[in-house]
């Protein structure tokens, strides 16, 4: 929904973050009040941090090699994600995926002793990335460390100001207590680089098989492309969406304001179309893509942040441990329209508990994180704006397990997770052939 209403996130400084979650230090009564009604039951469940020391050169350096990565040759880059001991939890073989992602966990104990010690305005963790003289792969393992604990630092933080208002630690404690957080660098494709990677794929396969001519004729039934200077006009049916609406089950997700990439494309012989060179650009829309649902306002709403800012968005756990003090962020990734060769790069850290950790919804509200939708015959009575959001809510409704479906008295985290994943993507699940 390109003319959805606009979310200017609530925005707080590194410096004041750092200052508000020590107990040592003397906090904006204001500051914590805004940053528990942004994550609370009538907010919107996410904010911003801005002005983070030395993380603007880690964003504009990591962020592009994703797109790098997700080009190269599956050769090359098997060898160069294990050189850094990066892994993938999206099947890179898919010639047909629309986003790329890679991973690598984030340990606790190899955190600098800033995160877990009273909080500093140096930001340790930042030392050395003025060494970075280029854009390869030499320094990807470092540079997804420093950022990533730096994220994590963040998200501590913000733990340890939600503990004040929940009662005890335990926000804080459950996410030491799991040794680890994932770091995600992740490329959404463009629908260029979509284009080349089914090509690189459909000639890989027709080398190895008997149906060359098969795979052409549905290649050129499939996609029609008129190539011209930088615009590349494609026939194909794609969803309006790169990343489906769902919840983040952990406690918190941190993610940088996104990067995108405009490229220029060449035809060459055989019909073969590549990638001639990219660079980055601003949105062209002049928001983040990111799309949440605003409960309370029964709207989706586009998220906008400051460029270089950090996102914070709550997560199910959270929302569980807090007895729904936290409000859970329903949200979406959409791909931006008419823009085929436009790509967005991210780099995000999902913060949860131990998977042993057990919850307890005794008294817990269960419908609070259910989506609620305003009844028709009222929409009905409102402009066609209203009709149109009330429509979207009950789409989202039909591909979206409510908590209360997936979460039962008892359940370890992994439990949770492993149930909310099989009803979201599992044979039988709500998104399985989304």
């Amino acid at each position: 929904m390109e003319g959805s209403e606009m979310l200017q996130l609530y925005e707080i400084q590194y410096s004041d973050l750092m200052l508000l979650s020590s107990s040592s230090s003397p906090c904006s009564h204001y500051q914590e009040k805004m940053v528990m009604e942004n994550l609370g039951p009538m907010g919107p469940g996410l904010l911003a941090v801005t002005d983070v020391p030395g993380a603007s050169l880690l964003r504009r350096k990591l962020l592009p090699l994703a797109r790098k990565l997700a080009l190269l040759c599956p050769e090359d880059r098997k060898r160069i994600l294990r050189d850094h001991n990066l892994g993938s939890d999206v099947p890179l073989k898919n010639p047909d995926r629309n986003v790329s992602s890679f991973a690598m966990q984030l340990k606790y104990d190899q955190v600098p002793e800033s995160i877990e010690s009273k909080p500093s305005h140096e930001n340790e963790n930042m030392d050395g990335i003025g060494g970075f003289e280029d854009d390869g792969f030499d320094n990807l393992e470092h540079m997804f460390n420093a950022l990533g604990f730096c994220m994590m630092e963040i998200g501590l933080c913000l733990a340890r100001i939600c503990d004040r208002h929940i009662g005890g630690k335990e926000l804080e404690q459950s996410l030491l207590e799991s040794c680890a957080a994932k770091g995600r660098l992740i490329h959404y494709h463009s629908m260029v680089d979509s284009i080349v990677l089914r090509k690189a794929g459909q000639r890989k396969g027709s080398s190895k098989s008997n149906n060359h001519a098969r795979r052409k004729e549905n290649l050129s039934k499939s996609s029609n492309l008129e190539t011209n200077g930088n615009e590349v006009r494609s026939c194909e049916i794609h969803s309006s969406l790169w990343q489906q609406w769902h919840y983040d089950y952990g406690i918190f997700t941190v993610l940088t304001d996104p990067m995108f990439i405009q490229s220029s494309h060449q035809a060459t012989e055989e019909s073969k179309l590549s990638i001639s060179s990219d660079q980055e650009c601003a949105s062209p829309s002049g928001h983040s893509y990111l799309q949440v649902f605003h409960p309370n306002k029964n709207k989706v709403l586009m998220v906008k942040s400051s460029p270089e800012s950090f996102i914070v968005q709550v997560g199910e756990s959270a929302d569980i441990l807090s007895k729904g003090k936290l409000r859970s962020t329903l949200h979406c990734v959409q791909r931006p329209a008419r823009l085929e060769n436009l790509s967005r790069e991210t780099f995000v850290v999902f913060l949860q508990p131990a998977w042993s950790k057990t919850f307890s919804i005794s008294d817990y509200p269960m419908e609070h994180c259910n989506t609620r939708v305003q009844p028709l015959e009222q929409a009905e009575e409102n402009d066609v704006s209203d009709q149109d959001q009330n429509a979207l809510t009950l789409e989202i409704q039909k591909i979206v397990p409510p908590l209360s479906a997936r979460l039962k008295d008892g359940m370890t985290f992994a439990e949770f997770s492993r149930e909310t994943t099989k009803q979201y993507y599992g044979g039988s699940g709500l998104q399985s052939n989304k």
